[in-house]
């Protein structure tokens, strides 16, 4: 019901905006009437002039739907154009006979200009003559403005199925370097708990139980690209609690991390895979205790998240290659972002060997939305 009273609402609406351009139009065509007479020397009342010219244009409106109707229906484009243009021109000619005929009838109503009574004898030639050519102009105009609006609506249908496609693409391939990654931890976290199944059983366990939990935090943002900072730390705590079961006393985790970021929106597991990094390429080589400093700072209308370790650093020499985990944030963080977010990954500051990966992302509050 609500629905059906929104279409007859826009019906009236358009017909309305339909009666008020004709109806402007024959003012307009009315006040040049009554000047132009007035210069003439066979001045008229503005009363007449108006009558006369909303009678035009009235009838003018009456006849409209024909252009429009075949305008929508026979397009002069495409291989039946010469045949849609033949039956234009023959409604053309329908068109401008039938407003002289209408036209005629009218004038019987409301008389001649000068407020004389005319009979039809008397109208129908003058009319026929006077206006048969601008008739078939008024017709080619309609037919125009319809064929104009009819592209325009169909530009902007392609272009919203385009930004629909767009966001759906972006999506799924959100979607798709979201799943590649999750199973990149996952995979880890269960290789780790293999290698200390055959060290300490008990630490596995604990290890088991906590993998059970990180899985049911991934499981419920699953389908969520942004998530607050809050909700990213304690993801990432219980992925650390996973490694430091593994690692013992060789690894160290320090955070800094401000209260008045915490709300801010952030890329869901983009911190993780920055931290299985440095655990994977810096600290697990060496046999040295290992550290992670987790920062986050505003500044300005951007968000800096740091991840530092000090581990074995940068090669100095061989080319550097980056693995799923980096190169699914990069990508993620493109398709998010765009050039608003970037991600650089430099040694530590001397004299402390390790690396530094900072994300810089714009600040935001609001889940972020495609497209």
């Amino acid at each position: 019901m609500e629905a059906s009273n929104t279409l007859n609402l826009a019906a009236w609406r358009r017909w309305g905006l339909l009666w008020m351009f004709w109806t402007l139009v024959g003012f307009s065509f009315a006040g040049q009437f009554y000047i132009s007479s007035s210069q003439l020397g066979r001045p008229i009342l503005w009363r007449q002039a108006l009558v006369y010219s909303l009678a035009d244009w009235y009838v003018f409106a009456v006849l409209a739907f024909i252009p429009m109707r075949l305008a929508r229906s026979l397009s002069l484009e495409g291989r039946r154009w010469t045949k849609n243009l033949i039956i234009h021109l023959l409604a053309s000619l329908f068109f401008s006979l039938a407003y002289v005929a209408l036209r005629a009838l009218v004038g019987l109503w409301h008389g001649s200009p000068d407020g004389r009574s005319v009979s039809l004898r008397e109208t129908l030639p003058p009319l026929f003559f006077k206006t048969w050519h601008f008739n078939l102009l008024i017709y080619w105009v309609i037919v125009s403005v319809a064929q104009a609006v009819g592209y325009y609506r169909k530009f902007q249908d392609r272009h919203l199925r385009t930004v629909e496609l767009e966001r759906s693409l972006a999506q799924a391939k959100l979607q798709a370097l979201q799943m590649q990654l999750n199973p990149h931890f996952l995979f880890n976290s269960l290789h780790a708990i293999a290698e200390l199944m055959h060290r300490d059983v008990d630490a596995a366990d604990r290890m088991l139980t906590r993998l059970s939990e990180l899985l049911r935090l991934a499981l419920d943002t699953s389908q969520t690209q942004t998530v607050t900072l809050r909700h990213e730390i304690r993801f990432l705590k219980r992925y650390l609690e996973i490694e430091q079961t593994r690692f013992g006393e060789r690894l160290t985790v320090e955070t800094d991390i401000p209260e008045d970021t915490l709300e801010a929106m952030v890329p869901n597991l983009v911190l993780q895979p920055l931290v299985e990094n440095c655990i994977r390429h810096g600290i697990e080589p060496q046999s040295s205790p290992g550290r992670i400093l987790l920062r986050s700072q505003r500044q300005g209308d951007r968000l800096r998240l740091t991840v530092e370790d000090n581990g074995r650093g940068l090669p100095e020499k061989l080319p550097r290659r980056e693995g799923i985990g980096l190169s699914n944030t990069r990508a993620r963080l493109a398709e998010l972002y765009g050039d608003q977010a970037e991600l650089t990954v430099s040694p530590a500051p001397s004299p402390q060997r390790g690396v530094v990966a900072t994300v810089v992302l714009p600040w935001s509050l609001q889940p972020s939305k495609l497209g």
